[in-house]
């Protein structure tokens, strides 16, 4: 019997290790252990499902190709993060000028309903539904560069210092962007607010 223990740390050793042996099975552990996070992360800064899809698989598609080359300096996952934050500001510089981009919200493609499960209540998934579309409207509000901060701070829950470093930025403009992207939604769901009781 092994007296070996599990350990985040040591699972992701392992896995890193296998990808580097060029593991098919690693890589669809990869896959399936961080696609949902990343395109996530894709999806708060284009606000396009088809798009961050494209971009996650390029991430992958990049790791597959440069797996060698990582050091282990950082989390698997920042690492993972960081191509995702780049991908997705390029594509937005590359497209935004030469097309008026609109997005698809990622609720759009909502998982199948079991029979009986707690989200069958036609008024919750509405509910539900009009939230993501007023949240989604919102962000689609903001400029690219507060919209990135601002989801880099509140769904991916990284420091000042984490961003500041992710996007090669002074901490301070972190903190402004950060401040002017929480005053710009507070107005803009203000307003809304007020539309609906009209």
């Amino acid at each position: 019997m092994s007296n070996k223990t599990d350990s985040p740390e040591r699972d992701e050793k392992e896995l890193i290790d296998r990808l580097k042996e060029g593991q098919e099975k690693a890589y669809r552990s990869l896959v399936l252990l961080y696609q949902e996070r990343l395109l996530r992360v894709a999806y708060g800064i284009t606000l396009d499902t088809e798009e961050s899809r494209e971009i996650v698989q390029e991430v992958f598609l990049k790791v597959y190709s440069h797996i060698a080359s990582f050091k282990g300096d950082s989390k698997l996952y920042t690492w993972l993060r960081r191509i995702t934050v780049n991908q997705s500001l390029n594509w937005i510089r590359k497209w935004k000028r030469r097309f008026r981009w609109h997005h698809q919200s990622l609720e759009d493609d909502t998982k199948t309903i079991e029979p009986g499960s707690s989200y069958e209540n036609p008024e919750a998934l509405y509910s539900r539904k009009e939230q993501g579309n007023i949240l989604n409207n919102a962000l689609k509000s903001l400029p690219e560069d507060a919209r990135t901060i601002y989801m880099l701070k509140e769904i991916e829950g990284l420091s000042y210092d984490e961003i500041a470093g992710l996007l090669n930025i002074k901490k301070g403009t972190v903190s402004s962007r950060i401040f002017y992207a929480r005053k710009k939604l507070k107005a803009f769901l203000e307003i809304l607010m007020e539309d609906g009781d009209q």
